[in-house]
């Protein structure tokens, strides 16, 4: 009889970890309660495991399995091994999933005590099957003290230096699926969402500080809040990996798809931080004194305030408003009140165009999940949009015909057909958003839709004849 095939779960089965998808979830949920589980800590990983299991109820359906390791479980299967899932994750949950998806001869997990990972792994494996009796399926180093002790040894999706590094330790190794692709990596720190910080190069341009000095800081100011940026996409996909996958756009993303493991999504933040304060090293100190405030402002709207009614939109305008703040404060350049007040008009818009394309988007009635906002509300929210946009377009006006404006430029006159562009953009956004043809993110779309490109290129140029 052949031996059984034992098969790891997280990182394997799993294209994930239950206990870091466990922490962020309860994180979700109730950000004080995941800082109290971290106290079970002291009394090792196991009962830590244990805590978190106890207080989320993980859905086995929703996770992200291995195609190609249900494959080779299907194969051994049919050539009659036994299927046993063994891992460090908590049993309670290591057997709602073998009971999700069937066909398992038995399991062993992590039982609050103790932790089944690595030498402790292969202990419980040979004293149950033998010196040589089973087959291994792993993915990481810990495995290794078991593939020491295994028949067969094979690798779920190894990246290229480890699968050498594996088989020649193992000859006759085998790897099952491929690894995480670069690609999905540098999609996982969403870098089309840089475009928003475009914004730092605002006040820099509208002071007509045109040197190379002010134009480096800004530049240095884009990339800082870029990584800083991207380290909170990644903390903000870890917490939402639940709401992600129940997404029909969001659910693609490469940390609720699995597609990078978790592990990787976590030590890529600290790194992506360390690098945004070594940029702010060349720019005013009280650079990072805002760019920490940002961080902490977008830290507090993932946990907490994006849940709560208005004050999510406030803000998300208030978010795009510290962009300015950076770029005006990395250039040593005074960040004007009017371009302070059109801002915030316009981008308290574009907060509720974001709410109101959700709520437009949504094929089932009730609340957007993690939002605090039914579909009933979508009229509001769109008149609120149109009254702040077209504010946002009188504060312009007024600009125009301010005494700051005959210092700047030589026929300031011109800037009035910035107006005209201004409220057909608007307006089209609006129509947009209230027809449910809007990107999820209209800054993303503004810079990347070609009918906005040409209004932004029209009113650069009136902007230019200006001067």
């Amino acid at each position: 009889m052949n031996p059984p095939l034992i098969v790891d779960l997280d990182g394997t089965l799993l294209r994930s970890d239950l206990l870091i998808e466990s922490f962020f979830a309860l994180a979700s949920h109730h950000p004080l309660k995941a800082l109290g589980a971290v106290a079970a800590l002291t009394k090792g990983r196991a009962a830590f495991k244990h805590r978190l299991a106890a207080k989320m109820n993980i859905d086995p359906a929703t996770l992200p399995y291995s195609d190609a390791v249900l494959a080779e479980i299907a194969s051994a299967r049919e050539a009659g091994q036994q299927i046993w899932l063994v891992s460090a994750s908590d049993e309670s949950l290591v057997r709602k999933i073998a009971a999700h998806l069937g066909g398992f001869d038995g399991v062993i997990g992590s039982d609050g005590v103790t932790n089944l990972r690595g030498e402790t792994k292969a202990r419980v494996l040979v004293a149950k099957f033998g010196e040589r009796g089973f087959d291994y399926l792993g993915n990481d180093q810990t495995d290794i003290a078991v593939w020491n002790h295994a028949r067969r040894v094979l690798m779920a999706h190894p990246a290229a230096k480890f699968q050498r590094q594996i088989t020649a330790r193992y000859p006759g190794s085998r790897a099952v699926g491929s690894p995480a692709r670069p690609t999905d990596r540098l999609n996982a720190l969403r870098p089309h969402q840089w475009l928003k910080n475009l914004l730092v190069f605002v006040p820099v341009l509208a002071a007509h500080h045109f040197g190379t000095a002010p134009l480096f800081a800004a530049i240095m100011t884009f990339v800082a809040i870029s990584l800083t940026a991207s380290a909170l996409y990644l903390i903000n996909d870890l917490i939402d990996l639940a709401r992600d996958r129940a997404h029909p756009t969001k659910r693609h993303r490469p940390l609720a798809a699995g597609k990078i493991p978790l592990q990787e999504a976590l030590m890529m933040v600290p790194m992506l931080l360390v690098a945004a304060i070594l940029v702010c090293s060349v720019l005013p100190r009280i650079e990072l004194a805002v760019l920490a405030g940002y961080a902490v402002t977008s830290l507090a709207y993932t946990l907490i305030l994006k849940r709560l009614m208005m004050i999510d939109v406030v803000t998300l305008a208030c978010l795009y408003g510290v962009r300015l703040v950076l770029g005006a404060v990395g250039a040593d350049v005074k960040l004007t009140a009017w371009l302070a007040a059109f801002s915030l008009f316009l981008f308290f818009s574009l907060a509720l165009v974001k709410r109101t394309a959700e709520l437009a988007h949504r094929k089932t009635p009730g609340p957007i999940a993690g939002r605090s906002y039914m579909a009933g509300d979508e009229p509001l929210l769109a008149a609120l949009a149109s009254a702040s946009g077209m504010v946002s377009v009188l504060v312009f006006a007024l600009y125009v015909n301010s005494p700051e404006v005959r210092v700047l430029y030589h026929a300031p006159n011109h800037l009035w057909f910035i107006c005209v562009v201004l409220l057909y953009w608007i307006g089209r956004v609006l129509m947009l958003s209230h027809r449910g043809e809007m990107h999820a993110d209209p800054v993303v779309f503004a810079v990347t839709d070609k009918i906005s490109l040409i209004s932004i290129l029209v009113a650069g140029a009136i902007l230019v004849s200006a001067l």
